[in-house]
């Protein structure tokens, strides 16, 4: 859940004032190689935990508060996470793609896909 605004954008029509966003948040961990020993692509405990901590840093949070001047749209938000938990992966619990979706609805929707 999270506040933001995209002030002085008419593009944006009424949602150029500060208003509530409730997101859902999936992240795909994509690899052409399961763990040699687990079989697996990614320890779940240890992605649900980076994912946790990561989203903790926005949830209830004004964007415009934390990145004043950007247009803290669905897309960049996505990149935002996607940014955290390949901070995370940093500790070598993953390698390969991570895809980061935000859903509002079945309608307003984005996702963000990289290497990590």
């Amino acid at each position: 859940m999270i506040a933001h605004s995209f002030a002085n954008n008419p593009s944006f029509g009424p949602a150029q004032n500060l208003h509530g966003a409730t997101y859902t948040v999936d992240v795909t961990f994509k690899t052409s190689k399961l763990h040699p020993k687990n079989n697996w692509v990614v320890d779940i405990g240890e992605a649900s935990n980076v994912l946790a901590e990561v989203c903790e840093a926005y949830n209830f949070k004004n964007l415009d508060e934390l990145f004043p001047g950007e247009m803290t749209t669905t897309e960049f938000m996505c990149k935002k996470i996607f940014e955290g938990v390949k901070k995370g992966s940093k500790k070598g619990w993953f390698r390969g793609n991570v895809e980061v979706r935000l859903s509002e609805s079945h309608k307003a929707w984005a996702s963000y896909e990289d290497r990590v």
